[in-house]
């Protein structure tokens, strides 16, 4: 399955949770305890359930559902070949005392028997990992031409443009991070348009009606923001790995490429 049709599964399936945790519980249990406040001729509870009973911070939740999927899945895509780091992909195990110390010298290494094991012995779902990627462009570059400072630039090149497809990659969350304060702020104009209808009631005696849609102005913006709050700290998290893997691959080819070949 593509990363667009998970992407698209997971907005799906947090829809129907979270619609149905508020038809089957948020939903009647704050229209109960709002009943029950009316009856003693009290304002309504600040309980958790009336807070979230609205329909933006119910879509706000939707898509933080949906925002932490994507965040976990870039995360699960770093981490699962994390282990690359701490092995030897150019020296090879099968390779006699002799051949190593070679190695070892300059311009001595076979890179098309490396590239041939980085295609044969790496898992296939680490193929698109930026480290076999970076290594296996570097060296198909350095076969070619022989020269040291094109496997460097070749590094670099890879580098940044692994940069800019993660950059690339966390449009989407960064559309949900500002789209949740956005639609906060939506339920904040609502409300406020609702308190300002009724204000005849409230003229008349009878505030319930403005207080209750000035609860729904000041309920979805105190959601959306501490969803926001929540999701942008997962999100530095997110950046921080990711500019961790580009220092790791960067340390990984000067540690076991470069220095082999200079």
């Amino acid at each position: 399955m593509s990363d667009l049709m998970k992407s698209f599964a997971a907005l799906i399936v947090s829809i129907i949770v979270v619609h149905m945790m508020y038809i089957g519980y948020i939903r009647p249990e704050a229209a109960q305890l709002i009943d029950l406040a009316l009856q003693q001729q009290q304002s309504s509870p600040r309980n958790i359930v009336v807070i979230i009973k609205d329909y933006e911070q119910e879509i706000c939740f939707i898509l933080m559902m949906w925002g932490c999927f994507l965040i976990a899945s870039a995360y699960r895509e770093i981490l699962k070949t994390k282990y690359l780091y701490s092995v030897d992909l150019i020296e090879d195990p099968q390779s006699s005392d002799e051949e190593k110390i070679e190695n070892t010298g300059h311009k001595e290494l076979d890179v098309n028997h490396i590239i041939h094991r980085l295609d044969t012995e790496i898992p296939q779902d680490c193929m698109s990992s930026p480290l076999v990627q970076t290594l296996r462009s570097s060296l198909w570059r350095y076969s070619s031409t022989n020269n040291v400072q094109n496997l460097s630039d070749a590094i670099e090149s890879n580098l940044e443009a692994l940069a800019v497809r993660q950059d690339s990659e966390n449009t989407m969350i960064r559309y949900l991070i500002w789209a949740i304060p956005s639609i906060g702020f939506i339920g904040t104009v609502r409300g406020i348009g609702q308190a300002l209808s009724q204000a005849d009631q409230a003229l008349a005696g009878d505030i319930s009606g403005m207080t209750d849609s000035l609860g729904l102005a000041f309920n979805s913006t105190l959601v959306a923001l501490l969803i926001s709050i929540f999701l942008m700290f997962l999100f530095h998290q997110l950046q921080r790995l990711q500019d961790s893997q580009i220092v790791d691959t960067q340390s990984y080819c000067d540690k076991f490429l470069l220095r082999r070949i200079r």
